[in-house]
């Protein structure tokens, strides 16, 4: 694509780009040289306006006999009609009918191809909108400041922002002004891949020129600041905002809200909120639904049902959002019945409970331990017509296998995948634990050997779990094999790997293979925790090596760790031991004082 922008074809005129500077994000070299405007303002005009349809099937039909009659319609008619299936979103349809169009010997133009150009950007082929724009310098016209804002965008959906900033800079210094559609289409890409600084900085290059931000802009970033949680630096926007004289809507305070709420500024959402509405703003069910999920999550459900009751008497209505999230407020705290109660309020005023709603009762009632009553929430679903997912089914797995019963999880999980839901890696962890918990380490192989062979790769906490089941068995020569075979599955083991095979080797009193594992954590960018250091310290206290247990008690207390329960009643009970050496008591008494 960067090819078709170095084209060399006649530049405008110095009159229509003597304003206009490079962006500060990106410079780009090779230049467009575009020919004079190809459509009058009035060509332009006729050209986009569409025909109107009641149905696509309707405007098939029209297209179909257009293209049989005889003297065939001009590409304008074409294009009227290919505007308006544009406008229903029917892009793989539009497509078609302009392929259609070429092999019936229609020439498209270049509001065609432009029309062809955004329905490729929407369906996430911006390679082949590229291809389309070739076409139009093909044809000797130049591209206009929208089509590059749809390139722009469709760049910016595929997550190719660096060539999208590239492109911008390509348009600046062919001459053509970016409006403000343009750079706030450049500016949400920056900010959806994390680069709020660089969208601040196109701000204020946009400030400097002849396009002034509007309200979608503004909020763009305050969204995106609040996000990264710079809250205040959002305020800052909004106050600049203010002071350029353009009015905040409800997107800029709802994003303000979800920040504060973020950061737990209950006394600032309600100021805000009361802002809202003295400035006639009123608040909307996304405002109820984020002070409610927020609060919720604090534990402060009452508060929540507050915030509820008053935007009732407000006029906006509760939504499935709403009462979900009250219900996982009540979950969260343990108060199942509570959660009950929202879910027949819901039901009661017309609204329709989803899966989300299911999953968060179910995983209530398995948190409570009343898996019965979870499954029965599991069946009622069916009989709803809703198809319960990979999360139903992790819940009601991991309450199974909670309370005992592995065998009722593992024919779940057998149902699961017969009802096409995919297991992920939660499923396959929980039950691998649970297996191997349960001393059926055969089965825990067998399932490993199932991941393996899906679209899943095991992660290291699938093959801690499979090693640690292996020690408990022990059959450490297994584990050490498969221990020894994690670098080759592109893995490396965590904290939590080390202290398994370290215990598993000194149980077995291969202290020196311990030691030797030990060593190589920091070797291998793994710091041993407080828990690495009383494993191999009781190692060695349990096969008599008390200077060597010393020296690791030392370098525990010395990096900040704590001597745990098991390690100092092991060191009590050598203390009690007639047959230890005085000196060697008088130390190890100082570790358990």
């Amino acid at each position: 694509m960067v090819a078709i922008m170095k084209r060399k074809i006649r530049r405008p005129s110095s009159s229509s780009s003597s304003s206009f500077s490079s962006s500060p994000l990106g410079s780009g070299t090779g230049m467009l040289s575009l020919p004079p405007p190809f459509l009058s303002s009035s060509h332009n005009t006729f050209h986009s306006k569409p025909l109107h349809f009641n149905t696509l099937d309707e405007a098939l039909s029209t297209f179909n006999r257009m293209l049989h009659k005889q003297p065939p319609p001009s590409t304008v008619d074409f294009n009227r009609l290919l505007t308006s299936i544009a406008k229903t979103k029917h892009h793989s349809t539009l497509l078609s009918l302009s392929r259609q169009m070429d092999s019936f010997g229609i020439p498209p133009d270049v509001y065609t191809l432009a029309i062809v150009i955004n329905s490729l950007c929407h369906l996430n082929r911006v390679d082949f909108a590229f291809s389309a724009l070739a076409k139009i310098l093909k044809l000797g016209h130049q591209p206009d400041a929208t089509t590059f804002t749809t390139l722009i965008r469709g760049l910016c959906v595929e997550g190719k922002i660096g060539e999208a900033l590239h492109l911008f800079d390509k348009m600046i210094g062919e001459g053509f002004q970016p409006n403000v559609v343009t750079y706030g289409t450049l500016i949400n890409g920056l900010c959806k891949v994390g680069n709020t600084s660089a969208a601040i900085r196109l701000l204020r290059s946009m400030e400097q020129g002849n396009c002034q931000p509007n309200v979608v802009v503004f909020s763009t970033l305050i969204d995106s600041l609040c996000k990264d949680r710079q809250v205040t630096e959002a305020f800052n926007i909004f106050s600049e905002m203010i002071t350029k004289g353009i009015s905040p809507n409800i997107v800029t305070y709802n994003s303000l809200i979800h920040g504060l709420c973020k950061l737990c500024e209950w006394k600032h959402v309600t100021t805000l909120m009361n802002e809202m509405v003295d400035s006639k703003i009123m608040p909307d069910v996304f405002t109820l639904n984020t002070v409610v999920d927020a609060l919720c999550k604090e534990g402060m459900v009452a508060e929540a049902h507050d915030v509820v009751d008053m935007m009732i008497q407000r006029g906006v209505e509760p939504n499935v959002v709403t009462y979900n999230a009250l219900m996982d407020g009540h979950c969260l705290r343990n108060e199942v019945d509570e959660a009950v109660k929202v879910f027949d309020t819901m039901v009661r005023k017309g609204c329709v409970p989803n899966v989300i709603s299911y999953n968060t009762l179910i995983n209530g009632y398995c948190k409570i331990q009343s898996v019965d009553k979870a499954m029965y929430l599991f069946e009622e679903m069916s009989r709803q017509e809703l198809i319960p997912n990979t999360v139903t089914y992790n819940t009601l797995i991991h309450g199974l296998c909670h309370v005992g019963r592995l065998q009722d999880a593992i024919s779940l999980f057998h149902e699961m995948v017969a009802r096409g839901q995919i297991p992920d890696l939660v499923t396959y962890r929980t039950l691998s634990d649970y297996l191997c918990k349960n001393r059926h380490l055969d089965k825990a192989m067998a399932l490993l050997k199932a991941i393996e062979g899906s679209n899943w790769d095991p992660d290291i906490q699938i093959y801690t779990t499979i090693l640690d089941g292996m020690c408990r068995a022990g059959e450490l020569e297994d584990a050490r094999d498969l221990f020894s075979n994690l670098s080759s599955k592109g893995l490396q083991p965590n904290v939590w790997t080390y202290n398994i095979m370290i215990h598993g080797l000194c149980k077995q009193g291969l202290l020196a293979e311990a030691s030797k594992l030990f060593s190589e954590m920091n070797k291998n960018g793994c710091s041993p925790n407080d828990c690495t250091y009383n494993l191999i310290t009781r190692g060695f206290l349990r096969n008599n090596e008390a200077l060597r247990a010393i020296e690791l008690l030392e370098e525990m207390l010395a990096r900040g760790f704590s001597v745990d329960v098991s390690t100092t009643t092991l060191l009590v009970g050598m203390l009690s031991d007639d047959g230890l050496d005085q000196s060697v008591k008088q130390i190890l008494c100082k570790y358990v004082q």
